[in-house]
């Protein structure tokens, strides 16, 4: 999952609980994430596990979850405008791996990896050589 250089900070320190997405994402409670910080860092920095799936409409998931994004107010309702649903993914537990993955070295280990947009899956094989 491709996450703001900001954002993944939060995440890391333990004060951002609540990961935003404006499309349900399809992840379950004891799902892995991978963490991709996007640029100008662009590297796999470490990984979080899937406490579970939030969804509502963007007032009430703000109204009930705001304090555990890492955003304001005014950050989260401009995100997601112009949309009926909110969702969020809730960090069970995240770390950071001892050494961060450059997008060059990912490139060498698997080629043709494209970062995600917003994310995409990764098959138990690929999730190998990524991390080796």
């Amino acid at each position: 999952m491709s996450i703001k250089p900001q954002y993944a900070d939060l995440i890391f320190e333990g004060t951002k609980t609540v990961e935003l997405r404006r499309r349900c994402p399809k992840v379950e409670k004891g799902d892995l994430v991978l963490v991709y910080v996007s640029g100008p860092r662009m590297a796999l920095v470490g990984a979080f596990e899937v406490g579970g799936l939030i969804e509502g409409s963007p007032a009430s998931v703000c109204k009930e979850w705001l304090k555990a994004t890492g955003v304001t107010k005014e950050v989260f309702m401009k995100y997601f405008d112009g949309c009926a649903r909110a969702y969020g993914i809730q960090i069970k537990r995240a770390w950071q791996y001892d050494s961060a993955t450059e997008l060059k070295v990912l490139r060498k280990r698997k080629g043709g990896f494209q970062p995600p947009q917003s994310y995409r899956y990764v098959r138990p094989g690929e999730f190998q050589r990524l991390l080796a």
